[in-house]
């Protein structure tokens, strides 16, 4: 699911004040450990994934599950994929180039300053 740009997620901490999510839907970032990039393209406000999945993460970087966790349009070297990342192993993709996702197109409109924008859905 695509979701439509809006001010980004607020959601309680563990001391029950509300925190706002750091990355946001158009926004190119990278793995903290491992060499790949990627367009936002939606933002579960905590884990929303399977049990297995996670559980395939190995236990000495398996993320927490109450912080926001992004799905990316992501690229490495070899090929194009879609990832499900924690918000602790994003960075910014400073880079200023475009991702090379087949899928961008579709999603988005150009790139600017690292940000791409959604594109305007049609309803019927």
């Amino acid at each position: 699911m695509i979701s439509e740009p809006h001010k980004p997620e607020r959601r309680p901490d563990r001391a029950g004040s509300a925190r706002t999510a750091q990355f946001h839907i158009g926004q190119v970032v990278r793995h903290r450990h491992f060499p790949f990039r990627g367009v936002i393209f939606d933002v579960d406000p905590e884990f929303n994934n399977t049990e297995e999945w996670y559980q395939a993460i190995p236990e000495a970087i398996r993320p927490r599950k109450d912080q926001p966790f992004y799905h990316l349009l992501a690229e490495n070297e070899e090929t194009t994929y879609v990832a499900y990342v924690s918000e602790q192993n994003l960075l910014v993709d400073d880079s200023g180039q475009p991702v090379n996702h087949p899928q961008v197109p579709q999603l988005f409109e150009d790139l600017n300053d690292g940000v791409y924008r959604l594109r305007a859905t049609q309803t019927h």
